[in-house]
């Protein structure tokens, strides 16, 4: 039975597979399990140093797990099915060329190395010991504001899936206050052992998740393949996208750059996305941080792969009437027509498993960066143990405040990936500049530092306002279909210029 289509009343109507006694049990077991491991672990939480980096004991194949449930959520499958959806097999693009950026960084330890081995929580902390502690204060200010604007929209759109691939119609999402509801109270669920445990929860949690996460993924996968068969989606692929949908130099709305920005936004994460440099940081020694990298970097074309076969699946399937033209939706509807109950409950099991695994660790980590980067200069005296383990509760607890009210309310423009790949780049642009300033050129100082970090963050910030201003199409028109691929660029090359002026400005050795 098809989900409700867009343009009817989804309140009243629930057309999908889902069944409150048998796939609510399954939910219901599975979060009862997560919130018992988060919650039971809060007591070996006796350092701020467990609370962050859980007290550098993490071992290499808990760190697979835990990294491969932080970076895959609900928003990735969503973007990444509807990359599918729009651009074929071309949509899986960016899962290559992370995986590629992981497998080479991990295998030469590029910058990760002596990040480790420096002993430090945070990318800021180590920029405090070249570059001063006004380049820590503003990395930790430019980290948080690209982060938590790349978070805003997380939790609408895990809503969002979970609301269609029931069967609810996406009228029901405008028209009723179920998915507000709903991902507050998974939200404070999340708060709730991520305040109590820290690092040490999300790492347990991190491997429940990562379990659930993958037996949903792999049976939901297969079903997809029986139920439409690889020769029609590759037949809807090369009608609806021709060479384009295989090869994304030959498409029209990505080519070079589309590749190119998405080259450096995939190594910039590797080297300084602050969840993935976590589990380096939080690893026993600097050889497992490395291993963690190589050992995972398949997993990122996976991370790809799946969700846009689903989306390949939508596009072979459904017609626009059924998802109201809104690409985003294709998938969970598509989903929501097939699955069965029981695989129903085990499907959304995995997808909140993967979506607080990811919520969790987005909220310890902009946490630690607001804790250990953002606030110490304005502290006194040196906080115990105990004290900065209360001011890191209360900082999480905030950052839920916040991403509930911005997070449930933001109305997104334009494909998701983009948007998380130019909030992200409002960092990732000036902090993988400075970080392999930092590490390797010895002519490097605080005015290139600053240069960087200004110049990183202002092309993003600029774009974003001026497409909340004018609007996507007037941008487009203006500055062609491929202005958020160009600002993109433009920002990495901006800060790897600025930091190279600045620190020939001032010609001094930065402080070792």
């Amino acid at each position: 039975m098809r989900a409700a289509s867009p343009g009817h009343d989804g309140a009243s109507q629930h057309m999908g597979h889902f069944s409150w006694p048998i796939d609510g049990g399954i939910i219901g077991l599975y979060l009862l399990a997560t919130m018992i491991a988060g919650i039971g672990v809060r007591r070996y939480v006796g350092k701020v140093e467990h609370f962050l980096v859980a007290g550098r004991e993490m071992n290499l194949y808990l760190g697979i797990a835990s990294l491969a449930a932080t970076e895959f959520g609900i928003v990735t499958c969503m973007y990444t099915a509807q990359n599918g959806f729009e651009k074929g097999f071309s949509g899986a693009t960016p899962g290559l060329l992370n995986a590629a950026a992981m497998f080479l960084v991990g295998i030469t330890g590029f910058c990760v190395k002596p990040l480790r081995d420096s002993g430090v929580m945070t990318i800021p902390e180590l920029f405090d010991k070249r570059f001063g502690k006004n380049v820590r204060w503003l990395a930790g200010v430019v980290i948080v504001l690209g982060g938590l604007l790349n978070m805003g929209v997380f939790l609408r759109t895990g809503g969002e899936f979970l609301v269609l691939v029931c069967g609810f119609s996406s009228d029901y999402i405008r028209n009723t206050h179920y998915l507000e509801i709903t991902m507050t109270v998974l939200l404070l669920s999340v708060m709730l052992y991520t305040v109590l445990g820290g690092m040490l929860s999300v790492l347990v949690t991190d491997f429940l998740q990562f379990i659930v996460m993958s037996v949903g993924l792999i049976a939901v996968t297969i079903l997809v393949l029986v139920n439409v068969g690889w020769s029609r989606m590759m037949t809807a692929v090369e009608a609806h996208y021709g060479e384009g949908g295989f090869n994304p130099f030959a498409n029209e709305d990505m080519g070079v750059p589309y590749v190119l920005f998405n080259l450096l936004i995939t190594f910039a994460a590797v080297l300084t996305w602050q969840t993935t440099i976590q589990r380096v940081l939080a690893a026993k020694d600097t050889k497992t941080g490395r291993q963690v990298y190589t050992r995972t970097s398949f997993f990122f074309v996976c991370r790809f792969l799946i969700p846009a076969l689903w989306g390949i699946g939508a596009l072979a399937v459904l017609t626009p009437e059924q998802y109201g033209g809104n690409t985003l939706y294709a998938m969970p509807i598509f989903l929501g027509t097939f699955v069965p109950i029981g695989l129903m409950g085990v499907l959304i099991a995995a997808m909140l498993a993967a979506d607080m695994s990811t919520d969790s660790s987005y909220m310890l980590t902009w946490g630690g960066i607001i804790y250990n980067d953002i606030l110490a200069p304005f502290r006194k005296r040196v906080h115990s143990d105990k004290q900065g383990i209360l001011w890191n509760r209360c900082i999480v607890a905030c950052i839920g405040i916040f991403l509930m009210i911005w997070g449930l309310w933001y109305k997104l423009e334009g494909d998701l990936w983009t948007y998380l790949g130019v909030t992200g780049t409002i960092y990732l642009s000036s902090m993988s500049v400075l970080l392999i300033a930092c590490c390797y050129w010895k002519r490097a100082n605080d005015w290139g530092a600053y240069g960087a970090i200004i110049c990183g963050a202002a092309v993003p910030v600029l774009f974003l306002v001026l497409e909340i201003a004018w609007g996507k199409p007037a941008l487009v028109d203006l500055f062609g279909k491929h202005v958020a691929y160009w600002s993109g660029i433009s920002a990495y090359a901006i800060a790897a210029l600025a930091m190279i002026a600045g620190s020939l400005l001032k010609p001094q050795q930065g402080r070792a």
